[in-house]
């Protein structure tokens, strides 16, 4: 009986040890997935497209323009000043990107969601946000969008985007949303 312990030791230790080892997972061509190389074309082993940046590339983008991090159309929400729906200067240029993307695109449609802080009725702040998504949708309207690509909704402060009670909260509350 001591005989047939001594032979399972050594076979439960090397089991444990294979176990131990095991390897990361692999692709169907057997290289591991986190190490797939790209070719000088950008194009991986197997050859499909890369996901690399355009900066790593030292091009320009060459996905949807909506998922260029680095580009304008990355910026989707658009700040407003205390009870104002007068859209800022700054965000002018994120604007006319937005409104080329749609004009060029005229099956694509997005949602201009209004908001606004706590400050104010509901009633008022539903308005409030109204008003500002219309401010942004008569921009793009001027732009050349067409209207039916566009949809104005307004949560007033429904739904805040902070939860605090404090200037930095209400100011990241007074905005109108870009949703694709």
């Amino acid at each position: 009986m001591k005989k047939m312990s001594i032979i399972w030791v050594p076979v439960l230790l090397s089991l444990l040890l294979l176990v131990g080892c095991s390897s990361t997972p692999t692709s169907e061509g057997g290289a591991d997935v986190s190490e797939q190389s790209t070719g000088a074309d950008g194009s991986d082993a197997n050859g499909g497209s890369a996901s690399t940046s355009a900066a790593s590339q030292g091009g320009e983008w060459q996905g949807d323009p909506l998922e260029n991090p680095n580009g304008l159309l990355a910026t989707r929400v658009i700040y407003f000043d205390f009870d104002l729906s007068t859209v800022r200067s700054d965000y002018m240029d994120v604007i006319q990107a937005h409104a080329d993307y749609l004009a060029a695109n005229p099956q694509v449609v997005v949602r201009l969601e209004g908001h606004a802080d706590e400050k104010g009725t509901r009633e008022y702040n539903l308005g409030l946000g109204e008003n500002r998504a219309n401010a942004v949708r008569s921009l793009m309207l001027a732009q050349g969008v067409s209207d039916n690509q566009l949809v104005v909704v307004s949560y007033g402060e429904e739904r805040p985007a902070a939860f605090e009670h404090n200037d930095e909260s209400w100011a990241l509350n007074r905005r109108v949303e870009l949703i694709y």
